[in-house]
């Protein structure tokens, strides 16, 4: 990170398939992009940039790699869409996020990670931390959410993992996509039969002028389900690995929960478990940072490179869970900040909070050069976190 810092806010970079693009690392000129209309979203426009896998890059070795194939647009594929498609269906989700509902999950989330950590005090002293808490407590609460079996979790668990999974190759990759859109378009079929309390139904049931396709309903549940579980998950799991390696830290929630208030924000500024992007495309000269970018020109935000710039944050590498609450980049920002963010603050919160306290004695249960990372995976992590307990 110190390198990609020093070489500027701005940068000429090679991409994996040979293409050249700008690696943006400083909070500003982050920012700059994220805010401007000029900077646009979507991938299909430009196809030629999207990213191949380790092995298809090995594999062609010196030669010229041919240009990727154009995938299938997908109706409701939101986070990839620009102005009028993306504010439309944007607003329609923020519909769902409703503050009342947000609310309700408070106590909710208690009581799941309660359930949680009391099966794993009946199997303990030992146990994975991201199999018995960081990956169920998400999934149970956005399943909830969107009106999932919880039972079916195994299905998306297994294809989520497989779909962001960047040392795979790409076909595998793809399929595992298709086959999450297939559940998922089992589930839309149902809701459309029959409604509950649940964020699909009220999808279906929204702007009645003009209807939600089927497609843009599998498009954005598949969306929501995905980045609904994994990124907590994995932001949990990092964050408590974070704190036990860092007792001074670990001693400020034992003896104060509430210090994760603001505390959270510094755990997502400092870990920042997005490491490939976002990805922007020019559609016409811009200046940033003193750089002229051309249109055209592919823009990859270095966000946690961005989150630890010392011109906003003095000691930047330290985790400081006192720190004065201010605005990272952990949920991007602009058209595209992520709607999930109160959730995912609510869960971090709680979730952390009742890990600590009700778990006395919290240790890793292996030196931390073991740890294995999640280092080829789209969202940042730890495959397993061995700890224990009294």
């Amino acid at each position: 990170m110190t390198a990609l810092r020093d070489s500027g806010p701005v940068t000429r970079v090679d991409l994996l398939n040979g293409a050249h693009a700008w690696f943006v690392t400083g909070y500003d000129e982050v920012r700059a992009v994220l805010g401007d209309p000029r900077f646009s979203s979507d991938r299909l426009r430009h196809p030629n940039a999207l990213s191949m896998s380790p092995e298809e890059v090995a594999a062609r070795g010196a030669q010229a790699p041919p240009a990727e194939p154009v995938p299938e647009r997908k109706d409701g594929m939101f986070i990839f869409m620009d102005a009028p498609q993306h504010p439309r269906l944007r607003r329609l989700l923020s519909g769902q996020f409703t503050v009342r509902r947000m609310k309700h999950l408070e106590d909710h989330v208690r009581e799941l990670a309660g359930q949680l950590i009391e099966a794993m005090r009946a199997g303990g002293p030992r146990a994975d931390l991201v199999q018995a808490f960081a990956l169920p407590l998400p999934s149970l609460v956005i399943c909830e959410l969107l009106g999932v079996d919880y039972a079916d979790r195994d299905e998306f668990h297994h294809r989520t993992a497989i779909a962001l999974d960047l040392s795979r190759p790409s076909a595998e990759r793809r399929q595992a996509s298709a086959e999450l859109r297939q559940f998922m378009a089992g589930l839309v079929a149902g809701k459309r039969r029959q409604r509950g309390d649940d964020i699909i139904s009220g999808l279906i049931d929204a702007d009645g002028d003009q209807p939600l396709t089927d497609r843009q309903l599998v498009d954005m549940a598949t969306t929501l389900l995905s980045a609904g579980h994994e990124t907590t998950a994995n932001m949990l799991a990092l964050s408590v690995f974070a704190l036990l390696e860092q007792p001074d830290q670990l001693a400020l929630v034992r003896a104060d929960p509430d210090v994760l208030d603001n505390g959270v924000d510094e755990l997502l500024r400092h870990l920042s478990v997005f490491h490939n992007g976002p990805t922007r495309f020019a559609t016409q000269d811009v200046t940033v940072g003193g750089v002229t970018i051309r249109a055209g020109d592919t823009v990859v935000m270095a966000v946690p490179v961005a989150n630890r710039d010392e011109r906003r944050w003095p000691q930047p590498d330290r985790l400081d869970l006192t720190r004065p609450r201010t605005s990272h980049l952990a949920f991007g920002h602009g058209a595209h900040l992520c709607l999930g963010q109160q959730l995912a603050r609510v869960e971090l919160r709680i979730g952390l909070a009742e890990l600590v306290t009700r778990l006395p004695g919290l240790r890793l249960d292996a030196a931390a050069s073991e740890i294995s990372l999640r280092e080829q995976m789209v969202v940042y992590g730890v495959h397993e976190l061995p700890v224990a307990w009294h």
